[in-house]
């Protein structure tokens, strides 16, 4: 199978870069959460009490002439300096009262405590709720911070989930069609060990079969060199036994006629000790020539039960040579039947296997039509030699499925063939069945 996933190299590059990223987002929230100043608590609000002989002296100032009568006494108060707004529920001192000019200047002494005393717990009231409103506004800012920053990490800590689980998920795929590859690769190389080491003993038989009959020629050759000499000298033999036989009887003739003619011109001598002496010597002669006779039958009989006894031993070793090499012969086809049988049950092995890949590469290109639920369709598909589509047919009652199937058999090819001849011509076809969900 195809390995079609990214270089690890890449993925691994971009994974570190996100978890980089993400990182950095989360140090810098957490940065800015530590380094933050934290609010400022309220100020204490300090109360001070003045009284009024505490309070320095107002300078008198000369009333101004007017055309109005004077209703005051001629004596006036010294003038008190007002430090806050005047209080408009201060009540009115009726001008038919004379009071005392000390009276009048201690009453608007206490007036004008009274008022500062207002006017201080006003502007300290003014200041802790600005202090309340800045602090609760800090802490709202301070929480909206916190708030987006823990929805960014939530987003950041999400994504980097998703993204780690299709990771993880491209990082399973990629691990399985390696495994299949893997898987496919060993058993390819252990068919082709297997083949290698059949081919290895089917070389060994054949040499071994060579070598045999090359030394059964080589060995009938020596034994018809050996049986040749063997012939030659028994022959030889037999030659110079009648040589001899022959010169005996010639010099046995010659010596007859010499001695006949020395009986002849003797005879006149001793007629009576030469024929004596003659009978003798013809009844030794005869009986030598018998005892040699005898002696040549035996040695002749002797000799022709060895040649015999050696032919048959050699006639035996050939035969038993030849029904080895039958035997060997019977042997070596047995084996080469037996290789042929596995030869093609691996091929439809391995041919099975890559066409279960060929269907799991078509249901994963299929895109089923919408609104066929339940609808079923089987595809027949035959292949070219190099994994491309030759023909596709497929039955099914809905054309929309039926157009899918098809198309999902074009958009998955060209489809991984084995390299085993013998697998590749079974794996040429396969069928499939699709049913919608």
């Amino acid at each position: 199978m195809k390995n079609i996933q990214k270089p690890q190299s890449k993925e691994k590059a971009i994974a570190l870069g996100f978890t980089f990223g993400i990182h950095v987002v989360a140090i810098t929230g957490l940065l800015f959460l530590g380094l933050s100043q934290p609010p400022e608590p309220p100020k204490q609000i300090k109360t001070v009490l003045i009284k009024p002989e505490d309070l320095p002296p107002l300078e008198a100032k000369p009333l101004e002439q007017t055309d109005s009568e004077e209703t005051a006494d001629s004596k006036v108060a010294e003038q008190v300096q007002q430090t806050a707004e005047p209080n408009p529920t201060a009540p009115i001192i009726p001008t038919e009262n004379k009071p005392k000019p000390e009276d009048t200047k201690a009453v608007e002494m206490k007036k004008a405590a009274e008022e500062a005393k207002a006017a201080l717990q006003q502007q300290q009231a003014a200041a802790a709720q600005m202090a309340q409103e800045k602090a609760a506004k800090l802490a709202q800012a301070k929480a909206d911070a916190a708030e987006k920053a823990k929805q960014k990490a939530a987003e950041i800590m999400q994504q980097a989930k998703a993204d780690a689980l299709a990771k993880a998920e491209a990082a399973a795929k990629a691990k399985q069609e390696a495994l299949q590859k893997a898987k496919a690769d060993a058993a390819e190389k252990a068919h082709q060990l297997k083949l290698n080491e059949q081919a290895k003993r089917n070389a060994e038989a054949a040499e071994k079969a060579r070598q045999a009959k090359a030394d059964a020629a080589a060995k009938a050759k020596a034994d018809a060199a050996n049986k040749a000499k063997a012939d030659a000298a028994a022959k030889a033999k037999a030659d110079a036994a009648n040589k001899a036989k022959a010169d005996a009887a010639a010099k046995a003739k010659a010596d007859a006629a010499n001695k006949a003619k020395t009986d002849a011109a003797a005879k006149a001598k001793a007629d009576a000790a030469n024929k004596a002496k003659t009978d003798a010597a013809a009844n030794k002669a005869k009986a030598d020539a018998a005892n040699k006779a005898k002696t040549d039958a035996a040695a002749k009989a002797k000799a022709d039960a060895a040649n015999k006894a050696k032919a048959d031993a050699e006639a035996k070793r050939k035969a038993d040579l030849a029904r080895e090499l039958e035997e060997e012969k019977a042997s070596a086809a047995e084996k080469a039947k037996e290789a042929a049988a596995n030869k093609k049950a691996e091929a439809k092995k391995i041919a099975s296997s890559a066409k279960r890949d060929f269907e799991n590469k078509v249901r994963n290109a299929w895109r089923m039509p919408a609104g066929s639920s339940g609808q079923k369709a089987t595809a027949r598909v035959t292949l070219t030699e190099s994994g491309g589509v030759a023909s596709v047919i497929v039955n099914a009652s809905d054309p929309d499925v039926k157009a899918s199937v098809e198309q999902a058999v074009r958009n998955a090819a060209p489809f991984p063939m084995p390299s085993d001849p013998d697998a590749r011509r079974e794996a040429r076809s396969f069928s499939a069945s699709f049913t919608v969900k």
